[in-house]
């Protein structure tokens, strides 16, 4: 499915918007749980900045506390927005590994005024039709976002 559908192998990871009226539909695909929620993330900023060649200002660790595989997706993803109005700032770089307590997640971060705002901003994760989950060849997540 991976092979037909995104046009990568097992190990290829990568990540869609598909727009709706009001909303945008992330969907991310990668061989590990971990690499598709950092797929599901750069899919989030890509639906609203340009961050090709933007320098980091500073890298954030994040952890994210274990949960069901939908809300850990949803916890992500609200950190992204979360970081995005209160401190402006956007991941150009993501990286995570599983631990103990959940996820420890570390992101490199650029001022939102150094990135080319391309898109609505998100506003937040809609709670419906949230989807991670393993499949055949890796992991697959989505979800909506209100724009």
């Amino acid at each position: 499915m991976v092979d037909e559908t995104y046009g990568g192998g097992p190990e290829a990871g990568g990540h869609r918007a598909v727009p709706h009226t009001a909303d945008v539909r992330i969907e991310a695909w990668g061989p590990t749980r971990e690499q598709c929620l950092v797929e599901a993330v750069l899919g989030l900023v890509e639906c609203f900045a340009d961050v090709a060649g933007v320098r980091p200002a500073r890298v954030r660790r994040i952890p994210v506390a274990d949960a069901a595989d939908d809300d850990l997706l949803a916890d992500l993803l609200d950190e992204v927005i979360f970081r995005l109005e209160v401190h402006g700032e956007v991941p150009v770089d993501v990286e995570a590994e599983s631990d103990a307590d959940g996820l420890d997640v570390r992101m490199a971060m650029a001022d939102v005024g150094s990135v080319e705002v391309t898109g609505a901003v998100p506003k937040a994760v809609s709670l419906g039709e949230l989807h991670l989950a393993p499949g055949p060849y890796g992991w697959t997540c989505a979800a909506t976002v209100d724009v």
